[in-house]
């Protein structure tokens, strides 16, 4: 999903424990400009770098995932969460958009296919599908 509007505000990363940390930020989302939605998204781990080049102000179109929970609380009650997971970004310039700088750690980017993976072998296939 992907929705493209102004930056409110950027809040500093958050160090939730020793191996997980996120990054918050806002985005004015002006569908209809007489109503405007504030919308608060979240970056984590490596992501929350992806921040650092960005100021208030500026318009970007934010690429995210919909992410939702379910907590059973003390009491037996439960609960649902959601949150809007952000994991890039194209800023809006004169000549059209434009990526963010690479980064040097690209997650999934980087990862090979396993061995057991040919795709020569996709032609002998005999699943239907």
């Amino acid at each position: 999903m992907n929705v493209t509007g102004k930056i409110l505000e950027i809040f500093d990363t958050q160090n939730i424990s020793n191996t997980f940390k996120k990054r918050e930020f806002v985005l004015e989302y002006a569908e209809n400009p007489q109503y405007p939605e504030y919308v608060k998204f979240e970056m984590i781990q490596d992501k929350c770098a992806l921040l650092d080049g960005l100021n208030v102000g500026d318009t970007v179109n934010v690429f995210f995932n919909l992410k939702g929970r379910k907590w059973t609380d003390p009491k037996g009650e439960v609960k649902y969460f959601n949150s809007l997971q952000a994991w890039k970004f194209e800023t809006e310039s004169a000549g059209g958009s434009t990526p963010p700088p690479p980064q040097a750690d690209q997650g999934m980017d980087q990862m090979e296919e396993p061995g057991w993976v040919d795709s020569n072998d996709a032609a002998d296939d005999d699943l239907p599908f």
